[in-house]
């Protein structure tokens, strides 16, 4: 069975990236009979600074990402941050994902539950893979089977995430689907000014380790241009280079 592919850009910037992004996906979803799911948010409510560009807010982001889906017939992931965004999300996406500093909130991940969509909770830094028994039971009792894991590693010290690839093993015992999200996971949080550092040369391995570990899925946040991206530029891949990429989990 072919592993499970999330990709796009971390925060809906423009019309031109969604659409330069999903046309790529589009490209390799035929070149290698696979099925990428579109990724991006419509707010980004945990930035390091209240300066940081946040996107275009629940309305308009859910449009453009509906227009996605209209013009490209893409799968589609968005972050939801509060309780009222799940049910109004859950009309245009496929998958909604509960964040990892979120990963507890009872409320969220209920009211994600009661839309019926698949929801992807990813491991929060403070959390072990074990511990997430627990926000998988809150979605299970809510009356949604549909629940998925993604690991996205651990506080390690100031400024720094560690990857402990068993956490991926353990989420195993609680669902089929496990995700590794390669390029949160070489974040360096707040470490650049007011803003999240990151090293994505270490994103390719990221995705062998986790597929030597047993991950289902992989999540890749990936921009024409990260260098002048909005958010998480500094560990999102090049667009051009996430063919290479699936090409070495295929």
């Amino acid at each position: 069975m072919k592993p499970l592919f999330i990709a796009g850009p971390c925060v809906i910037e423009s019309t031109e990236c969604l659409d330069q992004v999903a046309q790529e996906i589009v490209r390799l979803n035929l070149k290698y009979d696979i099925d990428i799911i579109f990724k991006s948010s419509f707010d980004k409510a945990n930035r390091t600074s209240i300066n940081s560009f946040r996107g275009p807010g629940l309305e308009k982001g859910l449009t453009m990402l509906n227009d996605v889906r209209e013009k490209y017939g893409l799968k589609l992931l968005t972050d939801i941050h509060e309780s009222y965004q799940a049910s109004i999300a859950g009309q245009v996406v496929d998958i909604l994902q509960i964040p990892a500093f979120l990963c507890r909130q009872t409320d969220l991940l209920v009211e994600a539950a009661k839309t019926g969509k698949i929801v992807n909770i990813k491991k929060a830094q403070f959390l072990s893979g074990m511990d997430m028994e627990y926000p998988v039971q809150k979605v299970r009792e809510s009356g949604n089977d549909n629940v998925w894991l993604t690991e996205r590693g651990n506080i390690y010290g100031y400024n720094n995430l560690a990857v402990d690839f068993r956490n991926i093993a353990d989420m195993k015992k609680y669902t089929d689907t496990v995700i590794m999200d390669c390029t949160h996971s070489v974040q360096r949080p707040g470490a650049a000014g007011g803003k999240t550092g990151g090293n994505r040369e270490f994103v390719p391995a990221m995705a062998l380790a986790a597929k030597a570990f047993g991950a289902t899925g992989y999540f890749f946040e990936v921009h024409p241009n990260p260098e002048n991206a909005k958010s998480d530029g500094p560990n999102m891949l090049y667009l051009r280079d996430l063919e290479s990429v699936i090409k070495s989990l295929l």
